[in-house]
């Protein structure tokens, strides 16, 4: 009787404590409730509900490839060795998982012709009801861990064999861990592009081809003789082996599976490519060629590269690393010879859904296709997909190789023949880029306005840093008082949190952690971890934190910030595009080349004397914010004290004004680096005039046509040179009435076209701008 008594005791207790927490997170994660919460907060805030962890999964690993087959567990959540588990990814793609003998819930991750977070529902009862909810991050094949992928060793002789002289095994290597199985059945499969461009019968198909082994031990390592593929399955020119356990039944979808990177199959292509790849080759580049003809002209709405490998990887908002080309892995650049580093253009165009890839040599110099094979190339398709993905040209990765890199195997790679991959895919020069306009915080706090002012503003509080009507940009900061080495607070704060949004995007915020030695990003309030991935695919947002001191946040308007633990504090860079000019307001100022206005309070008011640290600090109290429009997560009790509960501004908090400037301060070292890099890297312009064709019947030595460069023209053997033997590219004035042809390449005889462009020119001794050439 007694157990009885203490089990009815705990029986009222759970059906008690159920009905005052609000019940179940059941169906209500991301939900408030009454007495309990179901939100992302509440773990740190301590009032989640006692099913939260059931409810509301977490998962490991969070990531993997879009091609699918990861095996993922279920966190802190109990399963029944029974259950029928059900995954559904998107709200309408299923795949089957299982419950292990620990009673962990696992999952297996589906082919998802998209990139970045996808909700994700689990079923216990075979697919009736989906009452857990988490989200998976599906990943660019291209930004995945090596370690994560099959490896095909000597890629080079993979992309050329049949090739003259290219021959022999072929062989690969994968982690076996990667595939939970004694033996293994080594598939091939294809992806192809069908239905007319443009139009909604164009679609992506990813199919299972042929298998080149079965049952073959699971111990890393594969070597197989290529034949040329049946006429059925050679037509698939692009595709990815999977490794996979023998248990599953040929090309069974979304199983635990490991891959090689999407590739060219030059390995199983038709015979008539071995008898003769160059014309094979011939015939499919002039079929593209012709193609292209047929199909929009993309080139006219997308960004032209930055002029010198310094402004690309300063342009953060604009452009980021091509992983094929990073000079800080030493890549080969097998598709851009004779570069070192190439970067592509964050966002795709507008209509089109194109991308943009710069190139840049050792010298920092652009590299451009109408010198090099390795030039800078416009992408029909961008590498990286963009939203809303799913369909052709926006699927990440395979529309790109499909309209962009087969065709450069054929008429370059295969062939000799790059004239006519040049002709559509010709390089864009730097003559009308326009590098970004930078606003900075940092220190205690200091500001260097998008215009160049400089102050301090010593405020605890929450501010709006900038604000943008013309894209709905706004970004917040909050400070807090500076602790001494002793724990004293000194009279002085710095940025400890920013939080932005642009539009209807996700909302990123970017803290101090609690031990204040790295940075915390929140996404929607809740905590991103980059354990697995540094680069983040948002709703209107990307982020990329390659270190927990480093994050940068890029919005499709163009804008990036930039954000650095530096002593303690967030130093943070915004840089804009041209385009906001006019339209900024807040601590960074009104971006439009006079620094007189830039220091305007929230209604109107401008500081008529910028040195007056007193009108200076009301200036920056009168951009503290609401908690009508805060964007900041508040997780904690002191959060919620110190600054959802109480005034936005702490008007009882008065810094002091005037401190004697130490040089030895590394605040004070931190401003110096700052000003010299943003005045050489970003706000200094560079002048470029244009690419500069060699005579004719002569070549040209140079291939860098910025300020100062020198190009030597000759003539070959026979021929004597009309016009001058150097050109230097100089500066002569201001925005002036010139034709184009001659300003910019002074070679061409055709019609000019006049526009109003500056006046750089290429120089010579001869005032006419008569074309030079070989006779």
């Amino acid at each position: 009787m007694e157990g009885v008594f203490y089990l009815s005791v705990i029986l009222i207790f759970l059906i008690a404590s159920r009905g005052i927490s609000g019940q179940s997170c059941e169906g209500r994660c991301g939900d408030k409730l009454e007495s309990c919460s179901c939100h992302a907060t509440c773990a740190s805030l301590r009032n989640c509900c006692v099913d939260y962890t059931e409810y509301c999964i977490d998962i490991t690993p969070y990531s993997g490839t879009i091609f699918g087959g990861t095996d993922f567990v279920v966190l802190n959540a109990h399963f029944n060795q029974s259950s029928q588990i059900i995954c559904r990814f998107n709200y309408d793609i299923h795949t089957v998982g299982y419950v292990d003998a620990d009673s962990r819930c696992h999952c297996i991750s589906p082919l998802l012709y998209e990139s970045g977070w996808v909700p994700l529902q689990i079923s216990t009862d075979n697919g009736t009801n989906f009452s857990r909810r988490g989200t998976w991050l599906s990943v660019h094949p291209g930004k995945l861990d090596p370690s994560l992928k099959a490896t095909i060793i000597n890629s080079t002789q993979w992309q050329y064999y049949g090739t003259p002289n290219v021959g022999g095994k072929l062989r690969m290597t994968w982690n076996t861990s990667q595939v939970g199985a004694q033996k293994v059945n080594i598939e091939v499969w294809g992806y192809m592009e069908k239905g007319d461009p443009y139009s909604d019968s164009w679609q992506g198909n990813w199919e299972y081809l042929y298998s080149i082994g079965r049952d073959i031990p699971n111990n890393g390592d594969f070597s197989f003789l290529p034949k040329p593929a049946e006429k059925t399955f050679s037509d698939w020119e692009l595709g990815c082996l999977r490794v996979s356990s023998s248990s599953h039944p040929d090309g069974a979808w979304n199983v635990h599976a490991v891959w090689t990177e999407d590739h060219v199959l030059a390995w199983h292509l038709e015979e008539n490519f071995r008898l003769d790849s160059a014309a094979w080759a011939l015939n499919k580049c002039i079929a593209w060629d012709q193609l292209e003809e047929k199909l929009p002209d993309f080139l006219t709405e997308i960004i032209d590269c930055p002029c010198t490998l310094a402004q690309a990887r300063a342009d953060t908002g604009r452009f980021h690393t091509d992983y094929g080309c990073d000079i800080e892995k030493e890549s080969v650049c097998t598709y851009h010879p004779g570069s070192v580093h190439c970067v592509r253009a964050i966002q795709a165009s507008p209509n089109y859904a194109a991308g943009q890839q710069c190139c840049y040599d050792h010298t920092g110099a652009q590299v451009l296709t109408d010198d090099s094979i390795g030039g800078s190339t416009p992408d029909r398709a961008h590498d990286w997909g963009s939203p809303p993905f799913l369909k052709p040209p926006r699927v990440p990765g395979f529309s790109h190789w499909i309209y962009d890199v087969l065709s450069f195997y054929y008429c370059c790679l295969w062939s000799d023949n790059c004239h006519y991959y040049f002709k559509r895919r010709p390089s864009s020069d730097c003559r009308t880029y326009q590098a970004p306009k930078a606003g900075v915080v940092f220190g205690d706090p200091h500001f260097i306005t998008f215009d160049g002012v400089s102050y301090s503003f010593n405020g605890k509080g929450e501010y709006t840093i900038m604000v943008s009507e013309s894209n709905e940009l706004i970004i917040q900061g909050r400070t807090e008082p500076v602790i001494s080495t002793n724990g004293t607070t000194v009279k002085a704060t710095k940025l400890s949190a920013v939080a932005m949004r642009e539009g209807t995007s996700d909302i990123i915020e970017v803290r101090l952690s609690k031990s204040q030695d790295q940075l915390q990003v929140l996404w929607n309030q809740m905590l991103l971890t980059f354990s697995e991935q540094s680069w983040m695919d948002l709703k209107g947002v990307f982020v990329f934190s390659p270190a927990t001191t480093n994050v940068t946040v890029m919005f499709p308007s163009g804008v990036g910030i930039e954000l650095r633990l530096r002593v303690g504090t967030i130093s943070t860079t915004v840089l804009l595009p041209e385009a906001l000019k006019g339209s900024t307001s807040g601590l960074l100022g009104k971006m439009n080349d006079d620094p007189k206005d830039d220091l305007v309070t929230s209604d109107g008011h401008t500081v008529s004397d910028q040195d007056n640290a007193e009108e200076v600090f009301k200036f920056g109290a009168s951009w503290s914010i609401a908690n009508e429009s805060t964007l900041f997560t508040y997780d904690s009790e002191h959060l919620l004290n110190t600054y959802f509960h109480a005034p936005k501004h702490d008007a009882s908090f008065r810094p002091v004004f005037s401190i004697p400037e130490d040089p030895h301060d590394p605040f004070v070292v931190q401003a110096s680096d700052l000003k010299r890099s943003l005045s050489h890297i970003l706000l200094s312009s560079v002048v470029s005039c244009g690419w500069l064709a060699p005579p004719t019947n002569g070549k040209k030595e140079g291939t860098r046509y910025t300020l100062g460069a020198v190009l030597v023209l000759s003539c070959d053997s026979g021929y004597l040179l009309s016009g001058s033997k150097k050109r230097t590219c100089q500066e002569t004035g201001q925005c002036t009435e010139l034709t184009v042809d001659y300003v910019f390449n002074s070679n061409l005889i055709h019609s000019p076209k006049k526009v109003s462009l500056p006046n750089y020119i290429w120089n010579s001794k001869f005032a006419t701008h008569k074309p030079h050439f070989c006779n």
